[in-house]
């Protein structure tokens, strides 16, 4: 048995471990999962210019990811539907609607200018074998661009998931800037299907946003909806319209739906209900205002992490530099090699050192020869030439030593040369030169991608407010009946909102919900007060001790109950003698006659009274027995 559980235990957290790192949770360094990254990686070796059957991307992906068709096509479609990396071609889905794409045979895509220019460089990229062993997958893309905050990401593991909003494509390269040039800066998520967006509790990715739909009234009785909230589509929303309506929360003649390329949903309103009063509660009733929370978790350092907005920016600034730097040294070599290729081969034709192995027999001694040739001019080179180089010198033809051109060759190294310089000097200004790199992407992008969603401080819907209503419930005293239903001598005007609190002269009360029609007792009952149970009405009482006729006074508010509970307000077997809601008042107190006493009545002020709590002891009223408290005139 322990042996099984110590199994179980041991490929459970193997799943585990599988499904976080390779397959749920994007990458902190280019925001893409495992299966995303083997699909661009098949376009980047497919790409040719032209667009390719999505059904043959598919398959081809297959030959890295372990899984079936379904998962890849999937992915491929929500990744072109990001509109940063894919160009498309056919019907891809509709992200307003939530129409699916057509099948894969029918679409077609191909890499975006952004993705070439910015993702991919073979030379950057450490590679591992694919699942089966037979070929070689990237580990990640050396990509130039906040890709996981660009696009945004979902994904649910064992244990754990992630909720990145997407942003937009200017400002997260202008917040790099400004991260490099050491100034203060502020990221805000862009939806791409529009709307207003509150961030007050967005804490940089660790909170929550609230969207709302944007809504224009087209006239007093028509109001349209065109931009809707990131993660309905208007199926969605015109469902939840319906919804409350069939609740009662909001009163609608017809709904039409006009989406194409844009959102446009129109709502029609009956008599009695006008476009300004009808918007807040769609704010309140429908998916026109939803409140989504975000949870940034990635891959980094082979393990997930939680982090937030602008540490993940921090981090790419930090690799884009690191990305550049390595370019640029790659280009350092290139002109470098250029430059000692380009000299070696002027030596050679120039002073005619290849006449020097026209009389040599065996070829393992022409190396030795041009070793010898090539001593004088030594001080001319980067390096001493090696075998490759005399090589390359080798297998020059004829024709192209007869033709040389010393003038141009020498311009040529000119102009490599002044790369090379150009080359050096941005290695030594890395700093400047990313800051430039990202101002000539934002300069040639930016306008493809324009805000979206537009940036407002929203107002809370009071939906409390928008249901109150007055009601008046009736109170027949003779029948002993309350209720909405009820026409009795007494009216008592609340809300529906409202709770009812009633009060006996025995002492006893309890809280209930407005009925329609219920007995709560007749005149004979004696019941002292019905009205909303407001937590604020202030109660004074008096009341007698039968056993030695001494009276009490007491003030208080009832907070709280329980519905339906009797309590009490004075003690059992305690006679009420006087009940009132006024806070301030004088009393005569008509005292028990006793022979020799001459005093027979006293004034008491109820303002000396403190308020306590319902069940508190009242304060004795008199040192003598009390006959009759009246309210003095």
């Amino acid at each position: 048995m322990q042996d099984v559980k110590h199994l179980m235990r041991d490929h459970y957290l193997r799943y585990a471990s599988y499904v976080i790192l390779d397959r749920a949770i994007p990458h902190i360094i280019d925001g893409l999962k495992p299966v995303q990254r083997r699909i661009l990686h098949t376009l980047f070796k497919m790409h040719d210019g032209k667009f390719h059957k999505v059904a043959n991307v598919v398959g081809q992906t297959m030959a890295y990811h372990p899984h079936g068709d379904a998962p890849i096509s999937e992915a491929l479609v929500n990744l072109a539907n990001k509109g940063f990396l894919l160009d498309t071609q056919g019907n891809f889905g509709n992200l307003l609607t939530g129409d699916s794409a057509a099948a894969s045979r029918y679409i077609e895509t191909r890499l975006s200018p952004l993705a070439k220019e910015a993702v991919f460089n073979p030379q950057l990229t450490a590679y591992i074998p694919s699942y089966d062993g037979r070929n070689s997958e990237p580990v990640v893309f050396p990509c130039k661009l906040p890709l996981l905050l660009m696009q945004g990401a979902e994904g649910i593991a064992v244990g754990m998931s992630t909720k990145i909003f997407p942003h937009n494509f200017r400002e997260l390269l202008e917040a790099e800037i400004a991260i490099l040039e050491e100034r203060s800066f502020r990221i805000i998520p862009d939806f791409p299907t529009g709307g207003l967006v509150d961030v007050s509790e967005y804490d940089k990715g660790r909170g929550k946003v609230r969207l709302r739909a944007k809504i224009d009234i087209k006239d007093a009785k028509t109001i349209v909806i065109r931009e809707i909230c990131y993660g309905t589509t208007t199926e969605s929303l015109i469902h939840s319209i319906d919804e409350a309506a069939k609740k009662g929360k909001l009163k609608i003649d017809s709904i039409h739906d006009y989406t194409a390329e844009k959102v446009e949903i129109e709502v029609k309103l009956p008599r009695g209900q006008y476009a300004e009063e009808i918007i807040d509660h769609l704010y309140a009733y429908t998916e026109c205002e939803v409140a989504i929370s975000s949870q940034m978790v990635v891959i980094k350092d082979s393990k997930p992490i939680e982090t937030d907005v602008d540490e993940v920016l921090r981090y790419h600034v930090e690799q884009l530099q690191s990305y550049l730097k390595a370019e640029l040294q790659i280009d350092e070599k290139e002109c470098l090699a250029q430059i000692f290729d380009k000299t070696l081969e002027q030596i050679f034709i120039e002073n005619r050192l290849y006449k020097n192995i026209e009389e040599v027999e065996e070829y393992e001694n022409v190396y030795k020869v041009l070793d010898k040739s090539f001593k004088p001019y030594l001080e001319l080179l980067e390096r001493e030439p090696v075998k490759e180089d005399y090589e390359r010198l080798l297998n020059i033809p004829i024709r192209r030593i007869g033709r040389f051109d010393i003038q141009k060759n020498q311009e040529d190294i000119k102009a490599i040369g002044g790369k090379l310089q150009k080359v050096r000097t941005q290695l030594k200004k890395i700093k400047e030169f990313t800051i430039s790199y990202l101002k000539g992407l934002i300069d040639k992008y930016g306008d493809e991608f324009p805000r979206k969603t537009r940036i407002k401080r929203l107002e809370e819907v009071d939906m409390r407010a928008l249901e109150t209503k007055e009601i008046e419930v009736g109170f027949d005293v003779k029948s002993g009946y309350l209720g909405t239903k009820v026409t009795g001598s007494e009216k008592i005007t609340c809300t529906n909102f409202d709770k009812l609190l009633v009060m006996y002269k025995s002492g006893s009360y309890k809280v209930m919900n407005i009925p329609e029609k219920q007995y709560i007792g007749q005149e004979k009952d004696k019941i002292v007060h019905v009205g909303p149970a407001d937590k604020t009405t202030l109660f004074s009482v008096c009341y007698r001790e039968p056993k030695t006729g001494l009276a009490y006074a007491k003030r208080f508010i009832i907070k709280q109950f329980i519905l339906d509970k009797v309590y009490r307000f004075i003690e059992e077997e305690m006679q009420l003698l006087y009940f009132s809601k006024e806070s301030a008042l004088k009393l005569l107190v008509q005292l028990v006659p006793k022979p020799k006493q001459k005093v027979a009545a006293q004034e008491f002020d109820f303002a000396k009274v403190a308020t306590k709590g319902v069940q508190s002891q009242g304060n004795r009223i008199a040192t003598r027995p009390v006959m009759e408290i009246k309210k003095m005139p």
